[in-house]
C-alpha cells in the first residue's frame, strides 16, 4: 500500500471484487461505493451495530475496519444473506414479528441474529440479550427483535425455543 492506496481483491456476498482503497478509508465507505445500502453508518465508532457486516465469518463493525484489511477475506452483508428474491429466514421472520420500525438498524440487528442461530439454534432470553447486546435499536423494537429470533429458532426445529 502507498499513499494513493491499494488495490484490493475480496469475495463479497460470493461474488468476487477487486477495487482501490484509500489507506484511511474505512470497509463501510468502500461497501457504500459499491452500491450496497444495508450496513449503514451511524455512531462511526464501533458503538451501535448498524454496520455490522461479516468478514470471514466473523461480526465486525465496518466503520471500524481498515477496508485493506478485507484484501483476501469473505464478507458478507444483509444483500448476501437472501437467495435471489427469497428473503433468509431471519430477516422473513422480522417481517413477520415487526422488528422494525425506521429500518436503519435493522441490518445489523439481522447479521447478528444471523450469527446467533447459526452458532446457537435454540439461544435463550439471555443469550439473545447478550448476543444483541452491541446493537441499538433507538425504535427501541426489542421485544420484537427478540421474538423474531425466537420465531426462527422454532422454525428451524430448536425445541423450546
Amino acid at each position: 500500500m502507498d499513499a494513493q492506496g491499494s488495490l484490493i481483491s475480496f469475495t463479497l456476498n460470493g461474488q468476487p471484487v477487486r477495487t482501490h482503497v484509500a489507506p484511511h478509508q474505512s470497509l463501510i465507505e468502500v461497501l457504500q461505493g459499491l452500491g450496497l445500502q444495508g450496513p449503514r453508518e451511524s455512531c462511526g465508532q464501533g458503538l451501535c451495530g448498524c454496520c455490522t457486516v461479516s468478514v470471514d465469518d466473523k461480526m465486525v463493525s465496518s466503520c471500524l475496519y481498515i477496508a485493506a484489511l478485507a484484501d483476501g477475506t469473505q464478507i458478507k452483508t444483509v444483500e448476501g444473506l437472501a437467495s435471489g428474491e427469497q428473503l433468509s429466514d431471519v430477516q422473513q421472520a422480522f417481517v413477520e414479528c415487526g422488528a422494525f420500525q425506521c429500518g436503519f438498524c435493522t441490518s445489523g440487528f439481522v447479521m447478528m441474529a444471523t450469527d446467533l442461530l447459526e452458532r446457537c439454534p435454540k439461544p435463550s432470553e439471555e443469550q439473545i440479550r447478550d448476543h444483541l447486546s452491541g446493537n441499538l435499536c433507538r425504535c427501541a423494537t426489542y421485544p420484537e427483535i427478540f421474538k423474531a429470533v425466537k420465531l426462527v429458532a422454532s422454525k428451524r426445529g430448536a425445541p423450546g425455543a
